[in-house]
């Protein structure tokens, strides 16, 4: 009994001891206010490159205003996080930023008002009645830096995710105005692809939606895209820009304006940004026919060693699949194996590796979608002084058909050609580079290697940039000098089964808007050289949809017949249903089984010991 009592009375003070040592632990991590922060992403901690910016950029210092309105708890936990957040910006900043926090009342709410803030109808239902608490006010925040002011005029309390994206954006924003700081790069104007009418969204209110330059000036001012007009190859590229873009073009490259290309690549230090493979299909054009034509761009992109092939790559690994409704209101759904859904796999080896989120155009990004591309053969061997690199790349079930051309509408019934594979179709040249075409070219002087190393990337995704359903659904234009009164009159619905895919593509699982957004400003990052802020992008990500890789896709041979076909995919979808009950029934009873099978452990344990009490 003695025994009992001493043993009850020592567990009694370890207990007491272990809940003194977990008090006090709180309480100096409370006072010290610091986090550790174990997500792969850093969400809940202000990133490296945030730190360095409000650090080591500033000149003097930053004035940060929170206007904020409390008295709901959810509200209230959001302002919490987001003091906490702005607290950490000016811990990092050492002097060069400062906050306050104001709760706007009488001539404050003026105030709130003038500088742009808008006011909310902030609410919060209750747990445990029909009812919801709503009120009127204010969760912005004001930027102040030497003469120049931003806002960002709203926020959402339902998350901080993104948060450190938006508030990091506009310190450079405004810190880019005020120092007269801009990153500039170019896109070579040719008929084709466009940033300036590359399309979003679908038509909205029979007219087109917004466009891809005009979302990127909104939301990141601080790039300079500036149109660079070769003139037919008679003018050289400014050799201030950092950078230069081609996209998907209609018409042939000539050999005197890819040598201005050239030649302004091997000043050194240049970035070139090819968004352009061999697919090519009409804006306003609702049947989706493609012709196949790299338009004589092999000769650059050759040159550096990145083969382009005049093929459209269709991967039947993982393959895009989007919810769309009828007219009947019925969800069907269409499958679009040329719009290539292409996931980080962890643990994959480099050559096996699907898209390589450790490449800056890609940081930490977990899918992103790729419409219409061709297939790439990288060749090293061409620049042995340069890193050449496969950064994307298809399943091993992917076929390239070689065209001429090919109706690249979603439909489930698209039959595989050519051969089966893993296709690259973005890939990387880092390095001191060797010319592309070298000499002299209609008299163009082009140096026989680049003054200092340069990067390349071609990424052979032609309609990257824009949605290709919205493109081809758009309404045709109108013709030039039709008066506006009359072009009101006579302007045209654009297609309604492409207008719908248009929707469903933009806010479909994969996140498409927001992935090639965040993607493009990676990119545009990569062209400048200035990749301190690519884990801040990475934050505006949501989680990946699952991919169930490990169900091994079967073997579609051309030969096989209709009925061969459809059995063959309807067991790769059997198996894919499988795996996700398995996952499902696993995640559902394994950790109570566990917890019960360590509670029997220690049950028997004890009384093994009690058994062996000697008395």
């Amino acid at each position: 009994m003695e025994r009992k009592q001493k043993a009850a009375t020592l567990s009694g003070i370890f207990l007491l001891f272990l809940a003194v040592i977990v008090v006090l632990g709180n309480m100096l991590a409370f006072g010290t206010k610091a986090r550790i922060d174990a997500t792969e992403n850093e969400r809940f901690t202000l990133s490296e490159g945030s730190k360095r910016l409000v650090r080591e950029e500033l000149s003097e210092k930053m004035q940060v205003t929170l206007y904020v309105t409390t008295g709901l708890p959810k509200v209230d936990l959001f302002v919490r996080d987001l003091t906490n957040l702005i607290e950490e910006y000016e811990q990092a900043a050492g002097g060069n930023l400062e906050y306050t926090v104001i709760e706007p009342e009488g001539e404050e709410k003026e105030k709130a008002e003038k500088a742009g803030l808008q006011k909310l109808s902030l609410g919060q239902g209750s747990e445990t009645s029909d009812q919801a608490t709503i009120t009127q006010g204010y969760m912005g925040i004001v930027f102040e830096y030497g003469s120049e002011r931003e806002v960002i005029p709203y926020m959402n309390p339902d998350s901080i995710s993104g948060l450190e994206f938006w508030i990091t954006n506009k310190i450079r924003q405004i810190h880019d105005r005020a120092e007269d700081q801009y990153q500039r790069v170019g896109v070579i104007v040719k008929e084709g692809m466009k940033l300036t009418d590359a399309q979003l969204v679908p038509p909205q209110q029979g007219g087109q939606g917004p466009s891809f330059m005009s979302v990127m000036k909104q939301a990141f001012p601080f790039y300079k895209i500036e149109e660079v007009d070769l003139e037919g190859g008679d003018v050289e590229i400014d050799e201030t820009l950092r950078g230069v873009m081609v996209l998907q073009a209609s018409e042939d490259w000539t050999d005197k304006e890819l040598a201005r290309i050239d030649q302004f690549m091997m000043k050194g230090d240049k970035s070139l940004l090819v968004i352009a493979g061999a697919v090519n299909t009409k804006p306003s054009d609702a049947t989706m026919k493609a012709t196949l034509s790299t338009h004589n761009l092999e000769k650059l992109v050759g040159g550096y060693g990145v083969q382009m092939n005049t093929d459209l790559l269709v991967d039947y690994g993982l393959e895009l699949r989007m919810p769309v409704r009828t007219q009947m209101g019925q969800q069907v759904l269409k499958l679009g194996p040329a719009f290539l859904y292409v996931p980080h796999v962890d643990g994959a080896e480099p050559d096996e590796q699907l898209l390589d989120n450790s490449f800056a155009g890609f940081f930490r990004l977990q899918e992103q979608t790729f419409p219409y591309a061709s297939s790439l053969v990288p060749q090293p061997e061409k620049q042995p002084a340069a890193e050449v690199e496969v950064v994307a790349r298809t399943t091993p079930f992917a076929y390239a058909e070689p065209g001429p051309s090919v109706d690249v509408k979603p439909t489930a019934e698209l039959r595989p050609k050519g051969e089966q594979g893993s296709y690259p179709f973005a890939v990387s040249v880092e390095g001191k580079l060797k010319s592309a075409l070298s000499g002299q070219v209609d008299g163009v002087e082009i140096p026989a290697e680049s003054a200092a190393p340069s990067r390349v990337l071609v990424l052979a995704a032609s309609h990257f940039l824009t949605n290709p359903f919205a493109r081809s659904g758009n309404p045709p234009p109108m013709p030039p000098g039709m008066p506006p009164s009359m072009a009101m009159m006579g302007q045209k619905s654009g297609d309604p089964e492409l207008t719908a895919l248009a929707g469903a593509y933009v806010s479909s699982d994969g996140q498409y808007l927001m992935t090639t957004l965040v993607a493009f400003k990676n990119l545009l990052d990569w062209m400048t050289g200035d990749t301190d802020l690519l884990a801040v992008s990475a934050k505006l990500i949501g989680d990946p949809k699952l991919s169930y890789t490990d169900v091994k896709k079967p073997e579609i041979k051309p030969e096989d017949t209709e009925e061969v076909f459809a059995q063959k995919q309807e067991e790769y979808r059997s198996a894919r249903s499988d795996l996700q009950q398995k996952v499902q029934w696993t995640v559902t009873l394994l950790p109570p089984f566990l917890f019960a099978l360590i509670g029997l452990i220690n049950w028997r344990r004890r009384e093994s010991q009690r058994d062996n009490v000697k008395i």
